[in-house]
């Protein structure tokens, strides 16, 4: 019998199995295919950022801005945690849109400058002249997103946790209300005694007896290399155009931001979309104009991801059972408050009382 199932290798699964480790509870994990096959691996870098955010989530970024300094030396992994600080363009300054987003974030504990066409210029040099303004958080940054799943995976288990990679979650077998056992697709039963964890993103909905209003898409990544000098020393996103680059250790540049790949069900596997590149490619070189022409190096679409209908997270117990939780539909900027969601979902289960910080992610809300 396993103390607690979790369900999903990413880094909410594997952040999920290492709280309770930690914390002296048994848990077993089971993956699909490999721990970081989903989003939570692959090339470049993941954002850790508040700008952008989504307003509910800005309370757990403020907590995630504190936990990332320590996380690597917490579970022994070189995860490669950079404090850049974040620019989010403005080139549509609606009159006040600005000033709003700034009260929020700061109100939400989050440092906000806002920054004159000047000072971006002096931060991107090679910037569009369309840009007006930015909103500078410096407390925003990167993190080797692969390094760091994987290092929770190992943490676990040096703490006792089972990790069970290539095992298929089939079922789980609820009675009065509650989650008995997990069926794997080898035919194995896991009878379960404390809880079980849902961690599994893009299919977690069919693992669950209520409906998920989630559902796959394939981000889609470029890489390329600059024909000429470029300076990106921060995080950059665009309040408009889905836009957001990243420098990364080998020179290259990392472009990303809301463009999709296409998903094959048979093969369960993404591939990218041509049009998709063109229309990376497109936007980064309007917004930066060192990055016209720049070589393509590579394109990733292999890696699935869920999104919820109103692009947030579900982070809740199951309707109907006292001990199973969902952690499901991230909607692509996640990773970087997983390791606070995890923390408190934990919490939960193990004192029996949510965090009010979890309260806008219910279920309830739909």
């Amino acid at each position: 019998m396993a103390e607690f199932v979790v369900i999903g290798g990413g880094v909410v699964g594997c952040g999920l199995a290492w709280e309770l480790a930690r914390r002296g509870a048994g848990v077993t994990l089971l993956e699909r295919a490999g721990i970081a096959a989903g989003a939570s691996g692959g090339p470049g870098r993941r954002g850790v950022r508040a700008n952008g955010r989504d307003l509910r989530e800005l309370p757990l970024m403020r907590l995630a801005y504190d936990a990332w300094p320590a996380l690597g030396g917490r579970i022994g992994t070189d995860i490669r945690y950079e404090r850049t600080g974040g620019l989010q363009l403005v080139e549509r300054d609606v009159t006040g849109a600005v000033e709003a987003r700034t009260w929020a974030q700061r109100r939400a504990g989050i440092p906000t400058t806002v920054l004159a066409r000047e000072e971006v210029v002096e931060r991107v040099p090679d910037v569009s002249g369309d840009v007006r303004r930015a909103l500078f958080c410096p407390l925003d940054g990167t993190v080797d997103h692969h390094a760091t799943t994987v290092g929770l995976a190992a943490a676990a288990r040096r703490l006792g946790a089972e990790i069970r990679e290539h095992t298929v979650a089939t079922a789980i077998e609820f009675s009065g209300g509650r989650a008995g056992a997990v069926q794997t697709g080898s035919g194995k039963r896991i009878p379960v005694g404390r809880g079980v964890f849902v961690a599994a993103n893009a299919d977690a909905a069919a693992l669950l007896p209520v409906n998920l209003p989630v559902w796959r898409v394939v981000p889609q990544v470029a890489f390329v290399t600059p024909s000429g000098a470029v300076r990106l020393d921060h995080l950059i996103g665009h309040t408009h155009r889905p836009l957001s680059l990243k420098h990364t250790a080998n020179g290259t540049v990392m472009i990303s931001g809301g463009g999709r790949g296409r998903w094959i069900p048979t093969e369960r596997r993404g591939e990218p979309v041509p049009d998709t590149t063109a229309g990376l490619l497109r936007e980064a070189g309007t917004v930066v104009h060192t990055l016209r022409g720049a070589r393509l190096s590579t394109v990733d679409a292999s890696r699935p991801e869920s999104t919820s209908i109103d692009a947030i997270p579900i982070l809740d117990h199951v309707p109907g059972s006292g001990n199973t939780w969902v952690a499901a539909g991230w909607s692509g900027h996640g990773f970087a408050i997983a390791p606070v969601a995890a923390e408190l979902l934990v919490d939960w289960a193990l004192t029996g009382t949510r965090s009010p910080l979890l309260a806008p992610f219910g279920y309830n809300r739909f």
